[in-house]
Parts: structure tokens; C-alpha cells; sequence
């Protein structure tokens, strides 16, 4: 036979092959890689995904795919924005919140809307009537009516092989309002999943029938398709992880959802992506929309285009893992870090906050003569209820008692201590009856001479966690001589034993004038065991440990296992917050103390929740903006790394953006030491370094809300001693896992509120294996680079200082280190006799110099001056 007879027939067979395949693909197509495959099949109705594979451990999962897979939401008018009409299951209408909770009715008004609740505008379901193959792994569908022309591209990611990206391009044939919605692939089963999630918004592991629960608190998954702005979604996304353990989530490509501060004021108004875990006919499947009905960019004209673009992650792995890549490889969360710049160091702003405590006219401090006893606190300007604006309040005693210590100021120990201790005790309940040993309030309202509640006459236990057990206990733990607040302690862990259920549950509330429970709508999910650990401790009386343990054990089972958590916040009805950061640590202890592994694993799994409070989007950028006239990068005013205060469609974050106050960096620190999952290091890295943009530089004190930029402490001027206890928690945290552990502190007990961060300074460490005291002297140490912090530690016996130094940047640092010896100790003569440089394993080399140096610090790295002095 000829050779190029061969060739001809080869030809032959090639093109027969061609137009056959060609054929085919008139009525089947497919995408497919080594671990997706997805299958169309064409039917009257035009194309329908008809299989749906994802590469497992053991095999192929076959999905059941949805059965409404394609739609667009049309109005040709504007959506009514009012609040739609609620009922319960009974029929009975849903009055959520009180009128009296006027901070959360506007937010909750505007996510009850007809467009929140997918109810506005007229639903198209349709199918693709053509379909051209680009290529082996890209397919072009197209639709077109009446209303409408529709292109979708569907691409498999080359570099992430279990995702698929789509763009859609709708061109309107009438003028009207339109909204894009991803198409559904899969129909999971509503009674039979693992884990579902828009994070920031709600999670869990089953549908929760009662809608407030579910949608204004978080706890578990609406029952109805709602669909929630993007201004408190932490991450652009909506997952669910199928009984089978796998996930599917749609994400929003980067730049979909608003900027918050796209120039020169924030966004927060606007709403241009929505999230739902429900299409609109209530199929259980991740759906986004963009943009929304109604809102900017829906309305357009003929002759317009309006265009959508996302991605799908379908993969054998739980929730978690799939958001973390929507975090990482989506939305480059890692890449931020690169681009922060400080000329603030964490460290000065501890010294700089030190002298704004101590000064009673910058921090509001006064004394008050309560029951002939001086109390005293620092004004609190928010709301309390039945406040005259009159409130008074402390908030960290551990960091107050902490601070004292490190610097041995006088005006700390002999002025501001003895009144905020009898603060304290004048804050317990006295008498003996049903409240006997509780907290009698947060708030001294010094017009009234009575203490109060922030938002109601009602008393819970968790406050008697926190404002007798957290803080005594800190308190103890740098004075244990104090006997009579040992009995305060007792009296206040028997309250918490005779209030714990038989099941370790406690009420969210007890009415103060009827002593009856209140707030029965909603569960304790919250650390209060936690208090009865702290006793524990202090007394050693097994009994508290043993209620502890039950109390976590229902905590564990009803909080971190189902997903649903519950805030500390009273003005916000208690929608969840910080206090699942507090659950976290509140766990590790009871770990440490116990030993039981389902602890420290509930604990981890907390922290993974956790990650859904800190925000992951927008990009962070080099553009230049405007803050009050001064130009400010964007990725200065960032609200990516920063957690929220409370979330959620009710929570502060709805308007006022997320928060500065990192209560929670220090254990993310300890988190990833424990499981060496690089995104707790990296939230926590992001959310402390380079924020000088939200930093009141004469008192160095950030401000609590994000869109409050760098006003200060404002009515809060308490908040000093939370920053001062989490950024010492942050920097000691770090201290210990850049140096392997060789360099560790004794932490105390979680603050009250506002996250899990805790107090040091009550008991010597460990430098590298001498014992050393934590301190801090004003104008010891001089450095000229700001991007190195640094903690001071001495061990007086063997006359030795450490300079323990932090590189926090992604490029080595150098700094000049100056020494003022005279600043050490008041009224003491020293000199430097030689100084070593230790690196994070210890090791040691000899420096010249006895009052500067010049020390050059890894990226990220810790470096010790050990200075020898006599």
C-alpha cells in the first residue's frame, strides 16, 4: 500500500471523526478535567446539565444536579425597599427586634425587603438554546427571548482543576431592572449535609425553622431563599458541604461587590452582590446575584450590556478548605501583607497609651463616693439604659493591673488601682437573695448612685463571668494575698453553680424586679462555663471544674458543633460577636487543664468559624483616596483582616464597617501554632500591622469603628486598656512562636466582651532559659524604625535586661537601638558592662557597644539583645 494512501486515509478517518463529534455535540456536551466532569445534554426545553462528577479519595461522587438551573430576576419598575411582612410557622407575625433596640431596626428593616427576601421582580427560568465549543476546557451557551439576549462562558480553571469559571454578558432587549443569578448545578439535600455557610452572614449544619434565629442571628440555614448584602459577608461566597463531604461554592471574581471606600466616603448603602445558599425556588444550592434588583447598575437600556463573572469550587473537602481557597487563591488574601507600610510601631503605641491612661483628663477618669466607699472608672459616652449620660465604666482589669506592674507607675498603683478595685467589689450584688454574688451591672450611673445594665433592667449570667470571675481572677492572679476577694470569687462561681441547668445550659437573662428568665427566644451560647474554670483555678475546688466541664459540654454540643452562637452586646440583642473568638480560648484552657482532646479539636473548630468574622475583599490596593482631605492608599483604610464587632443582617458591621480592636490576633498566634494553618498567622498579621490610618497619633489610641477612622477613642475613652491588653497579647503571642517556645510568658484569664485576649506580667517567664521579669520604662529604649517592636524583660538577681525584638515586615529590617541606663530603675545608678545578640534559637554573639547598636532583623524574624549591666 502507498504510503500516501495512508496518510489520505488517516486524513479520512480524522475529519469522519470531526464531523461525527461535531454531531454529537449538537445534543451532549462536556467539560472535563482529572477531578471534574460536567455533562449537558439538549432537549426540547434547550440544555440542561445533566451530570455532575467530582475525583474523590476512593472514586468518583456522582452530584445530583439542580432542577432549576438558569434564571434572571426582571421588574420593569423599581422594587419596593419597605420591609416585607414576617410570620412563624403558626401564622403568627414576626416582631423582630424591639423598638427599643434602635441601633439593629434600620439594618434588619432593609434585609426584610422583597429583594432581600427573593420576592421582588418576575423570575425567567430558562435553558441555553445553542452551544459552541471554544475549546477542550471552554464552552460558550446562549439564550435568547423576548426580554433578553444572554451569553454564558464556561471555562475549567487551568490552575485550580476543581474550579470552573463563568462570565455572563445579558443584553436587554426592553428597558427594565435585571439581576444575573448563577445557575444552579446541584440540588443537595436540605436533612442530610455537613456544613453550610455565607460566611459572615449565617452557618451551620441544619435548616433552623425559625427565622430569626437563622437569619438575624446566624443560627443555622433560613428555610427561604433569602439573599444577603455583601457589606457583611466576609468573604464573597456561598458553600455547602453535602453528606457525602462534598463542597460546592460559587464565588464572586474580584471586583463584583462594592468598594466600601471608593473615594472619598464610604459605601455602605450600596448593595451590588447578593449571597444566598438557595436558588429562588428554594433548591439548597450556592447562588449569588449582580447586580441586585433594584440596585446600582440593575436598571439598564436597550442597547446595554450587563455582565457578571464568578467562579464554581466543586471538591471532595469540607467547607473550610474551600473557603480558604476563595481567600488565598481568589481574593490573594496572603498577598496584602506585602503592601503595609507603618511609621507607627504597635510598641510606641503602648507607651503612648500608657501616658494617656494615666492622665485623668484625656482618659476621663473619676473618682465617685458610692455607699461611702470611692470607686473609680472612666466615662462611657454610648447608650445605657436610664443613663443621664452619667455611665462610668472599667473595662480590662487584667491589662489595668498588667500595665501597673510592667511600668511601676505610682499613679497606677497608688492612684487609679485601690478605686477601681473597689469598684469591683461594689459592683457584685450584696444581697443575699436570687442574684446574691452576680454582677449588679457593667455601667455605674453616678447620678442615680446605682449600678445598670447596658440595655435593660435584666441580669445574665455571662456578666457574672466577666465582671466578677474574668476580672477578680486577673486581679488575683497579681494579688493572691487578697483573701476577701477570694470570698468574692467563691460567692460569684456558687451563683453561676446554683443558675447552671442540670444540663450546663444557662438562661441568657434573668428579669431583675420578677427574677423571671427573659430573652427565652434565644439559648446562652456563650462561654459562661467559662467563669466556673477561672474559680477553679483561683480556689481549686474540683466542684467548679467538674460544673465547668458540663458546662462546656452542652456549650460544645449546642454552640461550636451546630454553628449557632450568641453575642454580648445588649444594645444589639445579643446578635453574635467577639465572644465566639472568646470561646476559642475559653476552650484551649479547659483543654490544658483537662487534657480531653475533644476540647482542643472544638476549639480549632471555633477558630475555623471565627475566620468568617474577619473580612476578606476587596483586593487591597496602592490607590490613592481621600480621608477628611488627606490622601490615603487604599490598602491604609482596608477593611480586609479586620473582624467585625457583630456581622451578620443586625450587627454594627452593617453600617459602621468592621472594627480596629484585634482582641482575637494574639490567639489566632496560638492557633497556628497548633495547627500550623497559615491563615490564622496571616489574619492575625493583617488586622495589627500597618493600621496607622485608624490611629489617633497624640494618645495612641485607634478608633473602634472602621468608618471612624482615626477620631480616637471618641465616647469610649475605656477602650485604651482593651488595646493595651490585646496588642501586648499579640506581640507575646508572636514572641513565643518566633522563638520555638523558647521564649514564653504565663498568660492570665480571657477579658470580658470583647474577645479572648489575656494578661501577662503576674509571674516571671522564660528567656531562653533564665527566668525574667515582663517591664516597660519610658524612654529606656529608643529605635528608629518602627517596623520593629520590641518587649523588655529583667532578671534583677543576675543584673541582666533583655531587648526582645519583632521584624514585623516581609523584608529584613534594621534599626539603631539606643539605651538610656539612668531609665531602668528610679534613682539607681547603672552602667552597661557587655552586650550579646541572641538569634530565635538562642545562640549567642558579642556586640560592641554599651548604649547603641545597629541589629538587622529576617523578615518576620526575633532577635534578642541580652544586656549585661551593673
Amino acid at each position: 500500500m502507498p504510503k500516501n494512501f495512508i496518510n489520505y486515509f488517516s486524513i479520512g478517518v480524522a475529519l469522519s471523526l470531526s464531523v461525527a463529534l461535531s454531531a454529537q455535540e449538537q445534543s451532549v456536551v462536556r467539560l472535563a478535567n482529572d477531578q471534574l466532569e460536567l455533562g449537558w445534554k439538549k432537549d426540547a426545553g434547550g440544555y440542561t446539565l445533566e451530570t455532575l462528577k467530582v475525583k474523590g479519595t476512593s472514586g468518583w461522587d456522582i452530584m445530583e444536579t439542580a432542577k432549576y438551573q438558569h434564571n434572571v430576576l426582571y421588574a420593569s419598575s423599581k422594587p419596593e425597599t419597605t420591609p416585607q411582612k414576617l410570620y412563624d410557622n403558626m401564622g403568627k407575625e414576626i416582631l423582630f427586634p424591639a423598638p427599643q433596640y434602635r441601633y439593629i431596626i434600620p439594618s434588619w428593616q432593609q434585609n426584610t425587603n422583597a429583594v432581600a427576601m427573593n420576592k421582588a421582580g418576575e423570575n425567567m427560568v430558562f435553558h441555553p438554546s445553542a452551544v459552541e465549543r471554544i475549546s477542550d476546557t471552554e464552552l460558550c451557551f446562549r439564550y435568547e427571548n423576548e426580554t433578553m439576549r444572554i451569553t454564558e462562558k464556561w471555562c475549567l480553571d487551568p490552575f485550580h482543576r476543581n474550579d470552573i469559571k463563568v462570565d455572563f454578558i445579558l443584553h436587554p432587549k426592553k428597558t427594565g431592572y435585571y439581576s444575573l443569578a448563577t445557575p444552579s448545578l446541584v440540588s443537595i439535600d436540605k436533612y442530610d449535609f455537613q456544613w453550610a455557610t455565607v460566611p459572615g452572614i449565617f452557618q451551620g449544619n441544619a435548616i433552623n425553622m425559625d427565622f430569626v434565629q437563622a437569619y438575624g442571628y446566624g443560627q443555622g440555614i433560613p428555610h427561604v431563599p433569602v439573599v444577603a448584602r455583601e457589606r457583611t459577608a466576609s468573604t464573597l461566597s456561598a458553600l455547602i458541604t453535602d453528606g457525602k463531604g462534598v463542597t460546592v461554592a460559587v464565588t464572586a471574581e474580584p471586583g463584583t461587590g462594592r468598594d466600601p471606600w471608593p473615594k472619598d466616603k464610604k459605601t455602605h448603602a450600596e448593595w451590588q452582590l447578593g449571597l444566598s445558599v438557595m436558588n429562588r425556588e428554594g433548591e439548597f444550592s450556592p447562588t449569588l446575584y449582580h447586580p441586585v434588583l433594584g440596585e446600582k447598575n440593575s436598571l439598564a437600556n436597550v442597547g446595554d450590556s450587563l455582565s457578571f463573572s464568578f467562579r464554581y469550587t466543586i471538591q471532595k473537602a469540607d467547607w473550610y478548605a474551600v473557603l480558604k481557597h476563595a481567600i488565598n487563591d481568589i481574593y490573594r488574601f496572603t498577598d496584602f501583607l506585602k503592601l503595609k507600610q507603618t511609621k507607627y510601631s504597635l510598641t510606641q503605641r503602648l507607651y503612648d497609651m500608657h501616658a494617656y491612661l494615666t492622665n485623668d483628663s484625656t482618659s476621663k477618669w473619676h473618682n465617685q463616693v458610692y455607699k461611702g466607699v470611692t470607686i473609680g472608672a472612666q466615662d462611657y459616652l454610648g447608650g445605657v439604659y436610664d443613663s443621664e449620660k452619667d455611665a462610668m465604666k472599667n473595662s480590662d482589669y487584667g491589662a489595668m493591673w498588667m500595665l501597673a506592674k510592667l511600668t511601676d507607675d505610682p499613679r497606677l498603683t497608688q492612684k487609679r488601682l485601690p478605686n477601681a478595685l473597689n469598684f469591683k467589689l461594689m459592683q457584685q450584688h450584696a444581697e443575699k437573695d436570687f442574684l446574691y454574688g452576680s454582677s449588679a451591672g457593667q455601667y455605674y450611673l453616678y447620678k442615680s448612685k446605682r449600678f445598670t445594665e447596658e440595655w435593660g433592667p435584666y441580669t445574665e449570667p455571662i456578666a457574672t463571668t466577666y465582671y466578677m470571675l474574668m476580672d477578680m481572677g486577673n486581679i488575683l492572679l497579681f494579688e493572691p494575698q487578697q483573701k476577701e476577694l477570694k470570698q468574692h470569687v467563691r460567692l460569684a462561681a456558687d451563683r453561676l453553680l446554683e443558675w447552671m441547668k442540670p444540663n450546663g445550659q444557662w438562661e441568657v437573662a434573668y428579669e431583675n424586679k420578677t427574677l423571671e428568665p427573659t430573652f427565652t427566644d434565644i439559648a446562652d451560647l456563650r462561654p459562661t462555663f467559662y467563669g466556673l474554670l477561672i474559680a477553679y483555678e483561683i480556689l481549686k475546688d474540683k466542684k467548679y471544674l467538674q460544673a465547668a466541664i458540663q458546662g462546656a459540654d452542652w456549650y460544645v454540643e449546642n454552640a461550636v458543633r451546630k454553628g449557632h452562637f450568641l453575642g454580648v452586646c445588649g444594645d444589639t440583642r445579643f446578635v453574635p460577636d467577639f465572644a465566639t473568638a472568646q470561646s476559642v480560648q475559653a476552650l484551649l484552657e479547659l483543654y490544658n487543664v483537662t487534657k480531653n482532646e475533644k476540647y482542643k479539636e472544638a476549639a480549632i473548630s471555633a477558630a475555623k468559624i471565627y475566620t468568617a468574622s474577619v473580612y476578606t475583599h476587596p483586593i487591597p490596593t496602592s490607590v490613592v483616596k481621600r480621608v477628611k482631605g488627606v490622601e490615603r492608599k487604599d490598602w491604609e483604610i482596608s477593611q480586609v483582616g479586620l473582624s467585625f464587632e457583630h456581622g451578620g443582617v443586625a450587627g454594627s458591621a452593617n453600617h459602621r464597617g468592621p472594627i480596629l480592636l484585634a482582641s482575637h490576633a494574639g490567639m489566632f498566634v496560638r492557633m497556628y501554632g497548633l495547627t500550623k494553618d497559615s491563615l490564622f498567622l496571616n489574619m492575625a498579621r493583617a488586622a495589627v500591622i500597618g493600621r496607622d490610618a485608624f490611629v489617633d497619633l497624640k494618645t495612641g489610641v485607634a478608633s473602634y469603628y472602621w468608618d471612624s477612622m482615626n477620631n480616637g477613642a471618641g465616647p469610649y475613652p475605656h477602650h485604651a486598656w482593651w488595646q493595651v491588653g490585646w496588642i501586648t497579647d499579640y506581640l507575646l503571642s508572636e514572641i513565643s512562636l518566633r522563638s520555638n517556645g523558647r521564649i514564653t510568658y504565663p498568660g492570665g484569664f480571657i477579658t470580658p466582651k470583647v474577645g479572648p485576649h489575656q494578661t501577662y506580667g503576674f509571674a516571671p517567664g522564660t528567656v531562653f532559659g533564665t527566668k525574667a521579669d515582663l517591664i516597660m520604662r519610658p524612654g529606656l529604649f529608643k529605635l528608629d524604625n518602627p517596623y520593629v517592636e520590641y518587649m523588655t524583660a529583667v532578671n534583677e538577681k543576675e543584673k541582666t535586661v533583655f531587648l526582645i525584638l519583632l521584624n514585623n515586615d516581609d523584608e529584613k529590617q534594621s534599626s539603631l537601638i539606643g539605651m538610656d541606663a539612668e531609665c531602668l530603675f528610679p534613682r539607681k545608678k547603672i552602667r552597661v558592662k557587655n552586650v550579646s545578640c541572641l538569634d530565635n534559637q538562642g545562640h549567642s554573639t558579642l556586640v560592641d557597644g554599651v548604649d547603641n547598636w545597629n541589629v538587622t532583623i529576617d523578615a518576620y524574624g526575633l532577635t534578642v539583645l541580652k544586656i549585661k549591666y551593673k
